[in-house]
């Protein structure tokens, strides 16, 4: 009798994962700079000219829709989480934007002649569940047969247009509240090699497929100036495009971040992206770190996050009970972690 034919690992069919699939910011500010531009559409109040999070259509003055789209490639093997993960990721940029989602059309990529369709009915499923949990349904969707696994969604959401948060109005003087631990990169990696602890797996599925429905109600507090999310860029990457739309000085300080129990150590033993390399090289002369920072220190910060926390910019006097309120709604690992200061549009850490 012939043995059965083991399944490969979901993750072996593809060459990267998760947020760290993206294109380097450099690359990607390249590939844009002939862009033609959007055109005098006075209902667009955001499109292509800041690198904010999703496209937003003013209706009729009171109503803006909301339009995005992610998809990437798994960071896990088992394929419902991996379709939980995607889900998740791809709506957070709705809430990003201080918004509500709707609807959400499926985007979906397989290699039918190496996967289990079995698998994929579970990766379809897993990004069902998310979508069910933020309360609306896959609406539609597109599929291809593709030589690598890749799914994800278009979402499209919501939001009073005056409530609109965009990432690139941060106020000097604001304080920066982050909502989730950094390291998913880093979890990433090990598990790639298989080196992942068991007890850190489900600290990082926790993370990835925690909604940031916060942000939804965030959007309609006045004291919150700007909002992103932190994917594959890093908190360096997307607090420098915060620090470049507001053309101002961000200031994260390095012992007030929040990061996953573990990512320190496995940083420290080596475990890292290449997505961590490639942002470093692309806005690494937009950063000024501590002298003498080690590598792996360095990493942590341009570790590309897949469905990551909120970055928020919210004035000062408010930001301890902001903390407190975003806490108590389901984010125990919120804290303040910088400011947002007038002078040249770069990063300092300290």
């Amino acid at each position: 009798m012939h043995a059965p034919v083991e399944k490969p690992r979901l993750t072996s069919l593809a060459h990267g994962g998760g947020c760290g699939c993206k294109l380097a910011p450099a690359v990607l500010q390249d590939l844009l700079s002939e862009m033609p531009k959007a055109g005098p559409f006075a209902n667009l109040l955001v499109g292509t000219e800041t690198a904010d999070d999703a496209a937003v259509w003013d209706l009729d003055g009171r109503t803006s829709i909301i339009a995005t789209t992610d998809f990437f490639m798994p960071m896990v093997d088992d394929p419902h989480t991996f379709g939980r993960i995607a889900a998740t990721n791809a709506i957070s940029d709705v809430y990003a934007m201080g918004g509500t989602p709707i609807f959400a059309l499926a985007i979906v990529g397989m290699p039918i002649d190496k996967m289990d369709p079995a698998d994929i009915r579970q990766i379809l499923a897993g990004g069902a569940s998310i979508c069910a949990e933020a309360g609306i349904p896959v609406a539609g969707g597109h599929s291809i047969d593709c030589p690598e696994p890749v799914y994800g969604l278009a979402v499209i959401g919501t939001c009073p247009t005056a409530q609109v948060k965009r990432n690139s109005v941060a106020r000097p003087g604001d304080r920066l509240i982050l909502t989730k631990g950094i390291g998913i990169g880093i979890y990433s990696a090990a598990i790639k090699k298989g080196q992942l602890p068991e007890d850190a797996y489900p600290e990082m599925v926790g993370s990835t497929t925690l909604l940031n429905r916060i942000g939804a109600d965030l959007g309609s507090d006045s004291a919150v100036s700007a909002m992103t999310d932190v994917t594959g860029f890093g908190i360096l990457g997307h607090s420098l495009e915060m620090a470049r739309g507001a053309g101002a000085t961000i200031r994260l300080e390095l012992e007030a971040l929040p990061f996953l129990d573990q990512a320190a150590r496995l940083a420290e033993a080596g475990f890292v992206t290449g997505a961590s390399h490639r942002n470093w090289r692309s806005y690494g002369d937009g950063v000024v770190l501590p002298d003498g920072l080690p590598d792996w220190r360095r990493h942590l910060l341009t570790d590309p996050q897949t469905s990551g926390g909120l970055l928020v910019a919210v004035e000062p006097g408010h930001a301890d009970k902001l903390v407190k309120r975003i806490r108590d709604s389901g984010y125990p690992r919120a804290a303040v972690v910088g400011s947002v200061a007038a002078g040249a549009a770069r990063v300092i850490v300290s």
